[in-house]
């Protein structure tokens, strides 16, 4: 199938994570696609693409480069740009991007709208409440049946909003901490409390232009920052695809109960859907249960998802913004199973340091079927210093899960820097 348009697609992905790295190396692999530029970007965005440095919240700027450079593609990779309404402003000006609009980001971007709307939507999820009042969460969390609460900021608060508590007593001093002592400032100003669901978590990624929806392969992410899911959370510390707990009848459950009715019901209320929708589920002894929404490719289990994607990605994306899915042929994936580690810096989810020297990554790069997406790096006088929190995800490819393992393991090995650390069983579950 052609591409529409000229032969010669540039695209422009916005963000400078592992998930951004993962995307504009994919989207270079792809026939008919010219250029593909990252803002801001990292150091391994700047070697599979070009980087731009403009800020993946400034707008005008990006829209502005857009125009100019006459992108076909704008591809958006973190919630925030997604959220403050970047999609709607680069529709107005006739600039073909993928995402979803402002008011549809709301899925991710208010953890009240999205526990409200698959209340309406009858999808499956935890009993919960929402409040903005101490005294108020305070009675709900006593009521609850189980001790296992979980305790959520509304808003976007990186990844850390979320506290899963064990005890009531932890729960409450969870819920003071975001309504009275302003944890997570203006996010935190209205809190989720649900019941715990116990189970597998699993993460779902689906295409969609408003109306069809394409699922890609599973994933399993790591969200606690010590081997045998110790530690407290972070914004993922590695994952593996496909995730071994979801069967074929599994996945039917999820498309039925939770994707279709969800995008249905986007669209009656007004805020169709277009873009990735994540859901982020638990594997209950119930069924399937939604714990979270999330409007973008996940990070990092974008890493090993895309990895193994065959088919044309830049294409995929192109007929989902033009609300043309329903064009597309079946997806291709690789079968061999694919696995990604993070590696962070020494101190994180707190606070830690930046600017160690990286070694190793040309040593790293040169196995065979691995592939080292670069987060939180930065080139200076030819090196790549660390950035952010998580610094790389080390992914690889394997006949088997194990054997994906141990080509990451094997990649990682190669890789220092005065700090760095990560977890040692990502993928042990499966």
């Amino acid at each position: 199938m052609e591409h529409s348009g000229k032969q010669q697609m540039k695209i422009l992905v916005v963000g400078q994570g592992g998930r951004e790295h993962a995307l504009v190396w994919k989207l270079a692999q792809c026939e008919g696609v010219e250029k593909v530029f990252c803002a801001p970007g990292n150091a391994g965005t700047d070697i599979d693409g070009e980087n731009v440095n403009i800020a993946s919240d400034d707008i005008g700027r990006l829209m502005s480069f857009a125009k100019h450079n006459e992108i076909d593609l704008t591809v958006v990779g973190p919630e925030a740009p997604l959220v403050l309404g970047i999609v709607d402003e680069f529709k107005a000006q006739g600039l073909k991007i993928f995402g979803p609009s402002k008011a549809a980001a709301q899925l991710e971007g208010s953890k009240a709208f999205s526990k409200n709307l698959m209340k309406k939507a009858g999808v499956p999820t935890a009993a919960f409440d929402t409040f903005t009042r101490l005294e108020e969460a305070e009675v709900y969390i006593d009521n609850l049946m189980e001790d296992g609460v979980v305790v959520k900021a509304d808003g976007l608060a990186a990844g850390k909003g979320v506290h899963v508590c064990s005890t009531k007593e932890e729960a409450k001093a969870a819920a003071a901490s975001m309504l009275t002592n302003d944890a997570y400032g203006a996010a935190g100003r209205k809190i989720i409390v649900e019941e715990c669901l116990e189970g597998e978590e699993v993460s779902i990624l689906a295409i969609v232009d408003g109306d069809t929806i394409i699922p890609l392969d599973t994933s399993q992410d790591h969200k606690r920052a010590l081997d045998n899911d110790e530690g407290p959370n972070t914004g993922g510390m590695g994952a593996y695809s496909p995730a071994t707990s979801v069967d074929a009848e599994t996945m039917d459950t999820i498309i039925r109960d939770i994707l279709v009715p969800t995008i249905h019901t986007m669209k009656v209320e007004g805020t169709p859907f277009s873009g990735v929708l994540y859901a982020g589920l638990m594997l209950t002894r119930q069924g399937p249960r939604v714990l979270e929404y999330n409007v973008r490719f996940g990070d990092p289990e974008a890493q090993p998802v895309l990895m193994r994607l065959d088919s044309d990605l830049a294409q995929i994306l192109s007929l989902a913004a033009s609300g043309r899915l329903d064009e597309l042929e079946e997806l291709k994936w690789d079968p061999r199973p694919a696995v990604c580690v993070v590696m962070a810096s020494a101190g994180y989810p707190g606070s830690y340091e930046k600017g160690r020297v990286i070694d190793g990554l040309e040593d790293a790069g040169q196995l065979a079927d691995s592939k080292v997406f670069h987060a939180g790096t930065v080139a200076k006088d030819m090196q790549v210093l660390n950035a952010g929190g998580r610094v790389l995800g080390v992914t690889a490819m394997g006949e088997s899960i194990p054997d994906a393992k141990q080509r990451a393991y094997t990649a990682v090995s190669k890789i220092t820097w005065d700090g760095a650390w990560n977890r040692t069983d990502i993928s042990d579950k499966a």
